[in-house]
Protein backbone atom coordinates (compact mmCIF):
# COMPACT_ATOMS: atom_id res chain seq x y z
CA UNK A 1 0.00 0.00 0.00
CA UNK A 2 1.28 3.45 -0.87
CA UNK A 3 0.53 6.74 0.91
CA UNK A 4 1.94 10.20 0.17
CA UNK A 5 5.00 9.55 2.29
CA UNK A 6 5.36 5.82 2.93
CA UNK A 7 5.07 2.30 1.58
CA UNK A 8 3.24 -0.26 3.74
CA UNK A 9 3.06 -4.05 3.63
CA UNK A 10 1.00 -6.38 5.88
CA UNK A 11 3.26 -9.22 7.03
CA UNK A 12 3.49 -12.16 9.41
CA UNK A 13 6.46 -12.40 11.75
CA UNK A 14 8.34 -15.68 12.02
CA UNK A 15 6.28 -16.61 15.09
CA UNK A 16 2.98 -15.80 13.37
CA UNK A 17 2.22 -12.30 14.68
CA UNK A 18 0.26 -10.14 12.25
CA UNK A 19 2.29 -6.98 11.74
CA UNK A 20 2.73 -4.03 9.39
CA UNK A 21 6.00 -3.06 7.71
CA UNK A 22 6.31 0.69 7.10
CA UNK A 23 9.02 2.12 4.85
CA UNK A 24 8.97 5.95 5.02
CA UNK A 25 10.03 8.03 2.02
CA UNK A 26 9.67 11.56 3.44
CA UNK A 27 11.67 13.14 6.31
CA UNK A 28 8.49 13.95 8.28
CA UNK A 29 7.50 10.29 8.08
CA UNK A 30 10.90 9.24 9.43
CA UNK A 31 10.50 11.58 12.40
CA UNK A 32 6.99 10.20 12.81
CA UNK A 33 8.55 6.76 13.13
CA UNK A 34 10.74 8.08 15.96
CA UNK A 35 7.58 9.36 17.68
CA UNK A 36 6.01 5.92 17.38
CA UNK A 37 9.02 4.46 19.16
CA UNK A 38 8.86 7.18 21.83
CA UNK A 39 5.17 6.52 22.53
CA UNK A 40 6.09 2.86 23.05
CA UNK A 41 2.60 1.48 22.45
CA UNK A 42 0.85 3.95 24.79
CA UNK A 43 -1.84 5.41 22.56
CA UNK A 44 -0.06 4.30 19.37
CA UNK A 45 0.64 1.01 17.63
CA UNK A 46 3.46 -0.85 19.38
CA UNK A 47 6.73 -0.92 17.46
CA UNK A 48 8.20 -4.43 17.25
CA UNK A 49 11.40 -3.55 15.40
CA UNK A 50 12.88 -0.37 13.92
CA UNK A 51 15.82 0.78 11.81
CA UNK A 52 17.65 4.09 12.00
CA UNK A 53 16.23 5.10 8.60
CA UNK A 54 12.72 5.17 10.09
CA UNK A 55 11.57 1.77 8.82
CA UNK A 56 9.19 0.15 11.28
CA UNK A 57 7.74 -3.25 11.98
CA UNK A 58 4.68 -2.56 14.12
CA UNK A 59 1.52 -4.17 15.36
CA UNK A 60 -1.25 -4.51 12.82
CA UNK A 61 -4.80 -3.45 13.74
CA UNK A 62 -7.11 -6.45 13.76
CA UNK A 63 -10.31 -4.91 15.17
CA UNK A 64 -13.19 -4.64 12.76
CA UNK A 65 -14.67 -1.20 13.46
CA UNK A 66 -14.00 2.02 11.52
CA UNK A 67 -14.22 5.39 13.27
CA UNK A 68 -14.71 7.09 9.91
CA UNK A 69 -17.79 4.97 9.25
CA UNK A 70 -19.07 5.62 12.77
CA UNK A 71 -18.65 9.35 12.29
CA UNK A 72 -20.38 9.32 8.91
CA UNK A 73 -23.34 7.54 10.56
CA UNK A 74 -23.86 10.69 12.62
CA UNK A 75 -25.60 11.21 15.93
CA UNK A 76 -24.46 9.14 18.91
CA UNK A 77 -22.08 7.10 16.78
CA UNK A 78 -20.30 10.28 15.69
CA UNK A 79 -20.17 11.41 19.33
CA UNK A 80 -18.61 8.10 20.34
CA UNK A 81 -16.01 8.28 17.56
CA UNK A 82 -15.01 11.79 18.67
CA UNK A 83 -14.65 10.69 22.29
CA UNK A 84 -12.53 7.69 21.30
CA UNK A 85 -10.09 9.89 19.37
CA UNK A 86 -9.96 12.33 22.30
CA UNK A 87 -9.07 9.43 24.60
CA UNK A 88 -6.24 8.35 22.29
CA UNK A 89 -4.95 11.93 22.08
CA UNK A 90 -4.99 12.16 25.89
CA UNK A 91 -2.52 9.28 25.95
CA UNK A 92 -0.36 10.63 23.13
CA UNK A 93 -0.17 14.10 24.67
CA UNK A 94 0.59 12.88 28.21
CA UNK A 95 3.98 13.79 29.75
CA UNK A 96 6.73 11.16 29.58
CA UNK A 97 9.99 10.79 31.43
CA UNK A 98 12.08 10.49 28.24
CA UNK A 99 12.60 13.48 25.94
CA UNK A 100 10.75 13.31 22.60
CA UNK A 101 12.57 13.23 19.27
CA UNK A 102 13.47 16.54 17.63
CA UNK A 103 10.25 18.01 16.20
CA UNK A 104 9.52 21.03 14.03
CA UNK A 105 7.30 23.93 15.14
CA UNK A 106 3.69 23.75 14.02
CA UNK A 107 3.93 27.37 12.83
CA UNK A 108 6.04 26.32 9.82
CA UNK A 109 3.07 24.53 8.26
CA UNK A 110 0.90 27.65 8.30
CA UNK A 111 3.06 29.57 5.86
CA UNK A 112 1.03 27.70 3.20
CA UNK A 113 -2.17 29.39 4.46
CA UNK A 114 -0.61 32.85 4.26
CA UNK A 115 0.61 32.21 0.69
CA UNK A 116 -2.81 31.03 -0.49
CA UNK A 117 -4.58 33.85 1.38
CA UNK A 118 -2.48 36.38 -0.55
CA UNK A 119 -3.41 34.68 -3.83
CA UNK A 120 -7.11 33.98 -3.26
CA UNK A 121 -8.27 36.29 -0.48
CA UNK A 122 -11.69 35.53 0.97
CA UNK A 123 -12.07 33.10 3.86
CA UNK A 124 -8.38 32.24 3.78
CA UNK A 125 -7.47 35.78 4.86
CA UNK A 126 -9.58 35.47 8.02
CA UNK A 127 -8.25 31.97 8.71
CA UNK A 128 -4.64 33.08 8.28
CA UNK A 129 -5.18 35.82 10.86
CA UNK A 130 -6.90 33.39 13.22
CA UNK A 131 -4.01 30.95 12.86
CA UNK A 132 -1.37 33.63 13.43
CA UNK A 133 -3.10 34.76 16.63
CA UNK A 134 -3.27 31.18 17.94
CA UNK A 135 0.34 30.44 17.08
CA UNK A 136 1.56 33.67 18.71
CA UNK A 137 -0.10 32.64 21.98
CA UNK A 138 0.37 28.86 21.97
CA UNK A 139 -0.95 26.97 25.00
CA UNK A 140 -0.54 23.36 26.17
CA UNK A 141 2.36 22.73 23.78
CA UNK A 142 3.04 19.00 23.27
CA UNK A 143 4.46 16.64 20.67
CA UNK A 144 1.58 16.42 18.20
CA UNK A 145 0.26 13.52 16.20
CA UNK A 146 -0.23 16.02 13.38
CA UNK A 147 -2.68 13.94 11.34
CA UNK A 148 -5.23 12.69 13.87
CA UNK A 149 -8.16 12.03 11.54
CA UNK A 150 -10.58 9.13 11.99
CA UNK A 151 -8.71 6.71 9.70
CA UNK A 152 -5.48 7.10 11.67
CA UNK A 153 -7.02 5.80 14.90
CA UNK A 154 -7.54 2.05 14.54
CA UNK A 155 -8.99 -0.75 16.64
CA UNK A 156 -6.18 -3.18 17.52
CA UNK A 157 -8.49 -5.42 19.56
CA UNK A 158 -11.84 -5.10 21.31
CA UNK A 159 -12.04 -1.42 22.38
CA UNK A 160 -8.25 -1.09 22.04
CA UNK A 161 -7.96 2.09 19.96
CA UNK A 162 -4.54 3.44 19.07
CA UNK A 163 -3.01 5.79 16.52
CA UNK A 164 -0.79 5.30 13.50
CA UNK A 165 1.02 7.59 11.03
CA UNK A 166 2.11 10.63 13.07
CA UNK A 167 4.03 13.52 11.53
CA UNK A 168 6.93 15.61 12.94
CA UNK A 169 5.39 18.62 14.71
CA UNK A 170 5.22 20.16 18.16
CA UNK A 171 2.55 22.70 19.06
CA UNK A 172 -0.71 23.37 20.87
CA UNK A 173 -2.68 20.20 21.53
CA UNK A 174 -5.91 21.79 20.28
CA UNK A 175 -4.56 21.47 16.74
CA UNK A 176 -4.83 17.68 16.96
CA UNK A 177 -8.37 17.84 18.37
CA UNK A 178 -9.51 20.25 15.66
CA UNK A 179 -9.08 17.59 12.99
CA UNK A 180 -11.90 15.59 14.55
CA UNK A 181 -14.19 18.46 13.53
CA UNK A 182 -12.74 19.15 10.09
CA UNK A 183 -11.57 15.77 8.76
CA UNK A 184 -11.42 16.39 4.98
CA UNK A 185 -12.26 12.73 4.33
CA UNK A 186 -15.73 13.25 5.81
CA UNK A 187 -18.49 14.36 3.46
CA UNK A 188 -20.26 15.91 6.46
CA UNK A 189 -17.28 18.02 7.62
CA UNK A 190 -18.73 21.33 6.27
CA UNK A 191 -22.15 20.64 7.85
CA UNK A 192 -22.51 23.38 10.45
CA UNK A 193 -25.03 21.38 12.50
CA UNK A 194 -22.64 18.44 12.73
CA UNK A 195 -19.72 20.74 13.55
CA UNK A 196 -21.65 22.51 16.31
CA UNK A 197 -22.50 19.18 17.95
CA UNK A 198 -19.02 17.69 17.72
CA UNK A 199 -17.43 20.97 18.78
CA UNK A 200 -19.20 20.67 22.12
CA UNK A 201 -18.49 16.95 22.44
CA UNK A 202 -14.76 17.39 21.78
CA UNK A 203 -14.36 20.53 23.91
CA UNK A 204 -15.95 18.80 26.90
CA UNK A 205 -14.13 15.47 26.52
CA UNK A 206 -10.73 17.07 25.84
CA UNK A 207 -11.12 19.85 28.44
CA UNK A 208 -10.50 22.55 25.85
CA UNK A 209 -11.71 26.15 25.82
CA UNK A 210 -14.58 25.93 23.29
CA UNK A 211 -13.92 29.13 21.34
CA UNK A 212 -10.24 28.36 21.05
CA UNK A 213 -11.04 24.88 19.70
CA UNK A 214 -13.34 26.43 17.10
CA UNK A 215 -10.60 28.82 16.04
CA UNK A 216 -8.20 25.89 15.64
CA UNK A 217 -10.87 24.18 13.53
CA UNK A 218 -11.03 27.12 11.12
CA UNK A 219 -7.22 27.28 10.99
CA UNK A 220 -6.85 23.53 10.46
CA UNK A 221 -9.45 23.42 7.67
CA UNK A 222 -7.72 26.35 5.96
CA UNK A 223 -4.37 24.55 6.19
CA UNK A 224 -5.84 21.48 4.50
CA UNK A 225 -7.34 23.71 1.82
CA UNK A 226 -4.01 25.47 1.24
CA UNK A 227 -2.24 22.14 0.74
CA UNK A 228 -4.96 21.00 -1.67
CA UNK A 229 -4.57 24.23 -3.65
CA UNK A 230 -0.80 23.65 -3.81
CA UNK A 231 -1.61 20.24 -5.34
CA UNK A 232 -4.11 21.80 -7.80
CA UNK A 233 -6.86 19.70 -6.19
CA UNK A 234 -9.47 22.44 -6.35
CA UNK A 235 -12.47 20.21 -5.69
CA UNK A 236 -11.05 19.03 -2.37
CA UNK A 237 -9.94 22.57 -1.54
CA UNK A 238 -13.48 23.90 -1.98
CA UNK A 239 -14.79 21.21 0.40
CA UNK A 240 -12.18 22.24 2.98
CA UNK A 241 -12.87 25.94 2.52
CA UNK A 242 -16.57 25.28 3.19
CA UNK A 243 -15.51 23.60 6.45
CA UNK A 244 -13.44 26.65 7.39
CA UNK A 245 -16.39 28.91 6.60
CA UNK A 246 -18.64 26.80 8.86
CA UNK A 247 -16.20 27.21 11.76
CA UNK A 248 -15.95 30.98 11.23
CA UNK A 249 -19.73 31.23 11.03
CA UNK A 250 -20.12 29.43 14.38
CA UNK A 251 -17.57 31.79 15.92
CA UNK A 252 -19.56 34.80 14.74
CA UNK A 253 -22.82 33.25 15.96
CA UNK A 254 -21.21 32.84 19.37
CA UNK A 255 -20.41 36.56 19.44
CA UNK A 256 -16.70 36.25 18.71
CA UNK A 257 -14.87 38.88 16.67
CA UNK A 258 -12.64 37.70 13.84
CA UNK A 259 -9.18 39.25 13.48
Amino acid sequence: MHTHGSDLLPVLTADGVRAMLKLPRWPEERTGSALMRWWNGDGAARVLEADDDGSLLMERAVGGRSLLQQAENGGEEDDQASRIICGVLDRLHAPRSASPPALKPLAEWFSAVRVQAARRGGVLVHCARVADALLADAQDVVPLHGDSHHSNVLEFGADDWRAIDPKDRIGERGFDHAQILCNPDMSSAPDKTRMARQWRVVAERARLEPMRLLRWTAAHAALSAAWSLEDDDHETAEHELETAEAALSLLLQAGETLP
